[in-house]
């Protein structure tokens, strides 16, 4: 059975409260400005980017950041995002479909890899092949920690990679499933759980834990992050903010914080 927490563990008590806040705080946002949603993932490298003289150019431009699932059900809401950033085309088409993107201006913006994280003292070593023995390296009472899989697309590409590598169901008993990959890092970095499946960008962004090891590329769907501007909110501002994060300045930012270019079709 796989366990799902909340972004904190507070408390169960917390769980509804939070998931209310979440979906309106982007509600509440600046109203002058451009409001960018972002996949979690992105916080790091989009912070930096954001506090650029470049992007004080272009305007008020703030970041609300969540799991993909969670951002694009908000803009389905009507929430006043100007640009959607996503970590799966999955979310993107969602969004898509509903006519809720100009979809003239989506473009992939950036690639990702999928690792095998663990606390940064941590011993464990491990080579990730098929039949690979994940749930022996995390014991009886390891906790694997991972995006919700069903949604979270971080998530989605660790069950995907671990259901083809033959691990899921030796480990899907283990598995603490997170709202987005920044809290199940955070598990991972906080030594509450023995291992975590994250970005390769995460691991970079956090010096807590220690990347065991890389997914094979073919285990998993190529990662992908989408952009475009949401219908309704379309105006020069928001063209040059999806234009800024294309440059090579900005795209070397992204670089030096673990993404890739996006792959090649």
């Amino acid at each position: 059975m796989i366990r799902r927490y909340p972004i904190t563990i507070a408390g169960r008590a917390l769980r509804f409260t939070l998931a209310g806040l979440l979906l309106l705080m982007p509600l509440c946002a600046v109203a002058d400005g451009e409001l960018v949603f972002a996949a979690a993932s992105l916080k790091p490298a989009l912070d930096k980017i954001l506090a650029s003289p470049e992007a004080a150019a272009i305007g008020n431009v703030k970041a609300s950041y969540a799991a993909s699932s969670q951002l694009a059900k908000q803009i389905e809401a009507g929430a006043p995002a100007e640009l959607f950033i996503s970590a799966d085309q999955d979310w993107m088409d969602y969004v898509a479909t509903r006519k809720l993107i100009v979809a003239e201006t989506r473009a992939d913006l950036l690639g990702n890899a999928l690792v095998l994280v663990a606390p940064k003292d941590s011993k464990v070593q491990l080579a990730i092949a098929p039949g690979f023995d994940l749930a022996g390296a995390l014991g009886a009472d390891g906790k694997l920690a991972l995006g919700e899989p069903n949604s979270v697309p971080a998530g989605k590409y660790a069950k995907a990679a671990l259901t083809r590598l033959g691990a899921w169901d030796r480990v899907a008993s283990h598995v603490v499933s997170a709202d987005n990959v920044r809290a199940a890092l955070n598990f991972v970095a906080r030594g509450e759980a023995a291992l975590g499946v994250v970005y390769r960008s995460d691991a970079v962004s956090e010096p807590a834990v220690r990347v065991v090891a890389t997914f094979p590329e073919d285990s998993h769907a190529p990662i992908i992050y989408p952009a475009a501007i949401v219908a309704g909110h379309d105006s020069p501002a928001a063209r040059k903010l999806l234009e800024l994060l294309k440059q090579p300045k900005q795209r070397a930012v992204f670089a030096d914080l673990g993404f890739d270019a996006p792959p090649v079709k």
